[in-house]
């Protein structure tokens, strides 16, 4: 599947930033970029190497605060609040 011509550089790193991210939920990113769970598993693929890819999918498989139909009722946020410090 190729990426939407839409994903310059800076969009493609933030939608890969946002895949790693626990919080980040895939619909999240559906939202924002208009990739579902498996574009983006299939972007995750072409753009990290072999070893990363399994890392990740292991990671993620399973991980509910990936997906907002799993996650707990509590989880309101998609970072860390200290994820993004003032540098």
């Amino acid at each position: 599947m190729p990426l939407p011509s839409a994903l310059d550089d800076a969009d493609l790193s933030r939608v890969i930033e946002m895949a790693w991210e626990d919080r980040t939920p895939f619909e999240a990113i559906a939202a924002t970029y208009g990739l579902d769970e498996k574009a983006v598993i299939g972007l995750m693929r072409r753009q990290l190497k072999g070893r990363s890819f399994r890392l990740w999918r292991q990671r993620v498989s399973g991980r509910r605060t990936k997906h907002l139909a799993l996650r707990p009722a509590g989880v309101l946020r998609g970072y860390c609040p200290t994820q993004y410090k003032p540098r």
